[in-house]
């Protein structure tokens, strides 16, 4: 066996497939008896979209999920306005998906598990990592099963308490902070319209109140309460919880079928490092975010996207820049989700805002200056094209799949790439026309571009800049 992953949640369930689809020997493995089913991490953002197209799940994640849900604002129990809290972006030929979507993790784990199972792979359940070693040529994991497992490799993404993060001896630095604190869960509410989200705030203090919002493809809402300071003892069944709903909302609400609650608290954490040798962290057992901002499921996910070719390909410099590559992402992001959960905290209206840098189309792995110019690093853009038949194809269908892609723009193609000719050419053979110049316009019309298989630039050739 290649590698080992401990870990099904979102980021363990992309590694799988990102292997698998290589043809490279994996097991996924998960403590848990039984699959988890509620909410938590719902939001999709752009880059993460992009990134389930390429794994072809996106269609059974639009269809199952849903568009942002504007809220309904009452106030002493008073509907007041509404609040949306992304502002309407239309697609570009460079950006096809600028708005996150929402869908329960649950369900996007079932979909995820879906197509992993295509290629004849399921999760093994009740098969906890309880102990491993390593050497130059492998690790041998033990299994609570009694099982002694050899992998080439070793990856930990079974989340924040990491198995194994902490037999590594890896620091995890950071904090909690307990002066922050949310009441959070799945719950069903009769006399609550489904089109919509709701926030019902009290009359001396908006910003104090719970929040309902529909969760897609059946009939519950995940609910958000902002702990007070004397709030310390919490309740978390449904009693409770509909006490508080009548208390900011004047009643006629009634909750029912609550299936999980917590008392969330921020934990802002990141490992000291994301590999030791033949073991590799990613997603939560890596980087630990505050909910706000919507970045955690969606930075694991991506974590693993970096990851997968580079195990399958093997070599030294690949496996080294995982790490470089992607906790630098993910120290950039906990600043934005820190920063996104202290306005609320504040009790901050910007806080319900998202700008572009949430919506992660914007990171990069670049070395260079952060400049409009399209660099070696760069999340590489989509575009509309035609080819000889006078047929349309996307950028984003040319990457799709474990390869990399050569483009050439303005000149001779290479063997194996695709030559991209302006608009207004005649395609013959394999070429493939700009027709709207989009290409020439986002690739900067000239040099031969290398995609990586995670969809990034590897490098343009012959482009004077």
């Amino acid at each position: 066996m290649d590698v080992l992953i401990a870990g099904a949640g979102p980021t363990g369930l992309t590694l799988a497939i990102e292997l698998a689809r290589r043809g490279v020997g994996v097991r996924i493995i998960e403590k848990a008896e039984s699959f988890f089913i509620g909410s938590r991490g719902d939001g999709l953002q752009p880059r993460t979209l992009e990134v389930f197209e390429d794994l072809g799940v996106l269609d059974a994640v639009f269809a199952a999920g849903s568009a942002p849900f504007a809220t309904k604002v009452y106030v002493g129990g008073k509907h007041v306005g509404e609040h949306a809290l992304f502002d309407p972006a239309e697609p570009s030929p460079a950006v096809p998906y600028p708005t996150p979507w929402f869908l329960g993790q649950s369900q996007t784990e079932g979909i995820l598990r879906d197509r992993l199972a295509e290629f004849g792979m399921r999760v093994e359940l009740g098969a906890e990592l309880v102990g491993f070693t390593q050497d130059s040529t492998g690790v041998t994991a033990s299994l609570g099963t009694g099982e002694v497992v050899r992998a080439a490799y070793l990856v930990g993404a079974d989340g924040g308490r990491s198995f194994v993060r902490k037999t590594l001896g890896i620091a995890f630095e950071g904090t909690t902070d307990e002066s922050i604190r949310m009441l959070l869960g799945d719950v069903q509410a009769t006399g609550l319209d489904r089109t919509c989200g709701h926030w019902f705030g009290a009359e001396d203090n908006p910003m104090r109140g719970v929040v309902f919002t529909p969760l897609p493809g059946g009939p519950y809402f995940q609910f958000g309460a902002p702990l007070g300071e004397g709030e310390l003892d919490v309740e978390t069944a449904l009693p409770a919880l509909q006490a508080r709903l009548d208390e900011f909302s004047g009643g006629g609400v009634r909750l029912h079928d609550l299936i999980w609650s917590t008392v969330w608290r921020p934990n802002i954490r990141l490992a000291a490092r994301f590999r030791e040798g033949r073991v590799f962290l990613a997603g939560d057992a890596a980087h630990v975010h505050p909910p706000t901002g919507g970045q955690g499921l969606n930075t694991g996910v991506q974590d693993a996207y970096n990851l997968g070719w580079k195990l399958a390909e093997g070599t030294p410099e690949l496996l080294d820049s995982y790490e470089t590559e992607r906790r630098a992402v993910a120290v950039r992001v906990l600043g934005l989700s820190s920063e996104i959960m202290q306005k609320y905290a504040d009790g901050d209206e910007d806080a319900h805002e998202r700008g572009e840098s949430t919506r992660q189309l914007d990171i990069s792995y670049r070395t260079g200056p952060l400049d409009d110019v399209l660099r070696a690093g760069d999340r590489a853009p989509d575009s509309p094209l035609v080819d000889a038949l006078g047929k349309q194809i996307r950028l984003f269908e040319l990457f799709r799949g474990p390869h990399s892609t050569v483009l050439a723009f303005g000149g001779e193609a290479p063997e194996g790439a695709y030559r991209i000719l302006p608009a207004g050419s005649v395609a013959t053979g394999d070429d493939l026309v700009d027709v709207g110049g989009h290409a020439y316009a986002a690739y900067g019309g000239e040099g031969t571009v290398v995609v990586r298989p995670d969809g990034y630039v590897a490098e343009i050739r012959g482009r004077v800049s």
